[in-house]
């Protein structure tokens, strides 16, 4: 069972990291640059944005739960729990503040698209936010990626 938990917790970060890169440095431009359509590339990224939000979620919560029984009260002084938990975090900002305000910031902008309307500059620094959000993130996740070997010490 111990090698199971052990090849879960390094798939649950290859997921999700790998998920994160491929989503944002690989799928997401080449969406906006071969749709010629800006608002339905936008509506694809963000739907996959969104998917990799919840896959982070839920990675994470094994993540934590599997830190926590291999380590005990000494996972407080390991850097890859911290790591995953403000990566965690991040994610639950995008995916429960960030993403939401966006998305209400574009359906108050209907019947207009959001760029065209009044509100084109609170999205675009919301969207900015996001961006350097899901930057940090993915960095840390780099992070982890290398350190991932210390979390089963």
């Amino acid at each position: 069972m111990r090698k199971f938990s052990e090849g879960l917790y390094f798939a649950a970060i290859t997921l999700w990291v790998g998920g994160m890169w491929a989503i944002g440095y690989l799928a997401a431009p080449v969406l906006f640059s071969s749709v010629g359509d800006r608002q339905l590339a936008g509506m694809v990224a963000g739907k996959l944005f969104a998917l990799i939000g919840w896959i982070g979620l839920g990675s994470a919560a094994y993540l934590l739960v599997f830190l926590i029984a291999r380590a005990g009260g000494q996972v407080f002084g390991r850097p890859v729990f911290w790591l995953v938990l403000v990566m965690a975090l991040a994610a639950a900002a995008s995916q429960f503040g960030i993403q939401p305000l966006m998305a209400q910031l574009k359906a108050d902008a209907l019947p207009r698209e959001v760029m065209e309307s009044v509100l084109r500059d609170r999205f675009a620094a919301w969207h900015g936010v996001s961006s350097i959000l899901y930057m940090v993130q993915s960095l840390l996740g780099l992070w982890l990626v290398v350190w991932a070997n210390r979390g089963l010490k």
